[in-house]
């Protein structure tokens, strides 16, 4: 797609699309990074993680071009981006995925996020919030905090713990350290949306350390590694997806290792198409899809977008979507 500055007013408002409004959000919060490096905190939980002999120095500058380049392509396709800019102390090293710290919602509802480790703790930052209100026009209505179940040692990470179908109102989340039930079902009861809660594991048994690694539900399809859900629980995962009528596209875990889990769904606008969809993911996840999967992908969304991070994936164990937190515009 070509750039859609027509996509905003003169007040630099976006237009607000239709049909796929209420899955999709039109703009995103991104965060660039100032210490990138690997987390030797969270490693344990996160096995997509491998260690690097580069400097630090390079390593970060590296994600940042790999960030810059991402942001660059959402905007090209009329995505609106905010990018907040991480301090360099304390250090932050996973500070480019906030999606897992923070949630925006339609209703004006900000959600904080209590996070395993206490690195990751350090990337709650309300300046981020704040700029978010004053430079996309997100109105918060109310704030939920939890981050106080840290204390209790219940964890609970944000869009990466969940995943969420807009539209049906339902949260889908596999269990692992990061992600505890029990919070799960009270976001859920918070926000008014059903939980769907399930175990989901890599090859070596081991739980997905966020949900969003191995499904992902856009407004016309979603995307699910089935054969990770074990079959007590997978018929009823199953189930709940094809209830929405999504065309639903199963990836196998070679695929999830690859990132192909990890997309993320936004909305834009085209002077031909008027309101369309953009499919953000990594080069890698593309190369990673067949030509089936491609081609049913290409069915249900305008366009698709593949940017390269492989220092963020390799280093940082998570992709696009991890550095993406959707802000949607508030419903009146």
């Amino acid at each position: 797609m070509k750039n859609k500055a027509a996509s905003h007013d003169a007040a630099g408002l976006s237009r607000k699309p239709t049909g796929s409004a209420r899955q999709c959000a039109q703009a995103v919060l991104m965060v660039e990074p100032a210490a990138f490096a690997f987390n030797a905190e969270t490693a344990s939980s996160n096995p997509m993680q491998l260690p690097s002999t580069l400097a630090a120095s390079t390593l970060a500058g590296m994600a940042r071009t790999e960030s810059a380049a991402l942001r660059r392509a959402l905007e090209s396709e009329g995505v609106r981006v905010l990018l907040a800019e991480d301090t360099e102390r304390p250090a932050k090293p996973d500070a480019l995925f906030p999606n897992n710290w923070v949630s925006f919602h339609a209703d004006g509802t900000v959600v904080l996020y209590p996070m395993l480790t206490a690195n990751r703790r350090l990337e709650r930052r309300d300046e981020i919030i704040q700029a978010v209100c004053t430079r996309l026009g997100f109105k918060e209505r109310r704030r939920i905090d939890l981050s106080s179940e840290e204390g209790a040692g219940r964890f609970l990470e944000g869009t990466g713990s969940l995943v969420l179908d807009h539209i049906d109102r339902i949260a889908y989340a596999c269990r692992s350290p990061r992600t505890d039930e029990s919070l799960v079902h009270e976001w859920a009861r918070l926000m008014g949306f059903k939980a769907v809660v399930f175990e989901a594991t890599d090859p070596g048994g081991q739980a997905y350390y966020h949900t969003n690694v191995m499904l992902w539900i856009g407004s016309r399809c979603a995307m699910v590694c089935a054969e990770a859900i074990p079959a007590g629980d997978r018929k009823r995962v199953l189930s709940s997806l094809r209830a929405s009528d999504r065309e639903i596209i199963e990836i196998d875990r070679g695929a999830v290792a690859a990132f192909a889990g990890n997309m993320l769904e936004l909305a834009t606008w085209d002077e031909a198409l008027g309101d369309a969809t953009v499919l953000v993911m990594s080069a890698s996840a593309r190369s990673a899809l067949t030509d089936t999967q491609l081609r049913l992908l290409s069915g249900c969304v305008d366009a698709m977008l593949a940017v390269p991070v492989p220092t963020i994936e390799q280093v940082g164990g998570g992709s696009v979507r991890c550095m993406l937190a959707e802000v949607p515009e508030c419903s009146e």
